[in-house]
């Protein structure tokens, strides 16, 4: 017989795991300036430093304000109707109690695949959007489960933390590309040892080239970590695993055209869905989502 797993402990490893990816990509953005500063003179390097984290913070942070309103235009959503939609209302509004969180805006997306999202900067601010395929194809304890896991992405800060994450990307990338843009106008020092100079150049330009790619497969860990997260903290307040789990299991099972695929959502929105809506099948290292079969075998384990 398999051992239980405990969502409490589930929910404490992937934050803990989350926190320690978000380290990782901070401590790629502090050796490659440091190596930078090593290269290019220190006070130089200080302004290019400042750039990059104020452009970066700029950049994210108007994404971050307008997320929930980018991610229903980009799908073309529509104000859930409590009369047509009445099951998800009823969901959406059992959860929220249980949560002890405001109520999320609902809206619908115009797609045959099962799928939702949630977004927005915080739990006032928040927005749930389901597929009318998910309204057709989910019983009363499937859609519950996906809207717990939803409600999960907000009550987690979700959004925040993956600004966070977007924010440290944005500027490692920034610092990389500055940093190799300016290598034509580096002087070598004669004073200096040329060799040295030369090796720190080459271990410059090779980190600075790896570290922003690194950082981004760090970000994809990061979404399968959250992913998992929302999963169990989805099923603590339901308290019914199988809930979630079956509807994963339809959504494994479904057979979606490509064209319907490219119809879904754009691809920039892909990391916010419940499930990848392109049923990509290249997993690991370059997949924002845990595979489904490895989710539904932990749930079936709670």
């Amino acid at each position: 017989m398999e051992e239980r797993i405990s969502f409490d402990d589930q929910i404490q490893r992937n934050k803990i795991k989350s926190f320690l990816l978000i380290v990782i990509i901070f401590a790629f953005f502090i050796i490659l300036g440091y190596i930078i500063s090593m290269v290019l003179d220190p006070g130089y390097f200080f302004i290019v430093m400042i750039f990059a984290i104020i452009f970066s913070l700029i950049y994210v942070l108007v994404g971050y304000y307008n997320s929930d309103k980018i991610a229903l235009a980009s799908v073309r959503a529509k104000p859930a109707s409590r009369t047509e939609h009445r099951m998800f209302y009823n969901a959406a509004e059992g959860m929220s109690i249980a949560f002890g969180s405001p109520m999320p805006k609902l809206y619908v997306m115009e797609s045959e695949e099962i799928n939702a999202f949630a977004s927005g900067r915080n739990p006032e601010n928040a927005v749930i959007c389901f597929t009318t395929g998910a309204l057709k194809k989910l019983n009363k304890q499937e859609l519950e489960g996906v809207v717990s896991h939803e409600m999960s992405h907000i009550a987690n800060y979700d959004i925040r933390f993956m600004t966070l994450t977007a924010v440290l990307i944005g500027m490692v990338s920034i610092l990389a590309q500055l940093f190799l843009r300016n290598l034509w106008f580096t002087k070598m020092d004669n004073e200096k040892d040329g060799r040295a100079q030369i090796f720190l150049i080459l271990l410059g330009v090779i980190f600075a080239i790896l570290a922003p790619i690194a950082a981004q497969l760090v970000s994809f860990a990061i979404s399968r970590k959250r992913e998992y997260t929302a999963d169990a903290t989805g099923v603590k307040f339901t308290r019914y695993p199988a809930g979630l789990a079956n509807a994963l299991k339809k959504i494994k099972n479904e057979h979606i055209s490509e064209e319907e695929k490219k119809r879904s959502a754009p691809k920039a929105m892909a990391p916010l869905f419940i499930s990848d809506p392109f049923k990509r099948k290249i997993q690991g290292l370059f997949s924002t989502h845990p595979s489904l079969d490895s989710r539904i075998k932990i749930l079936e384990q709670m």
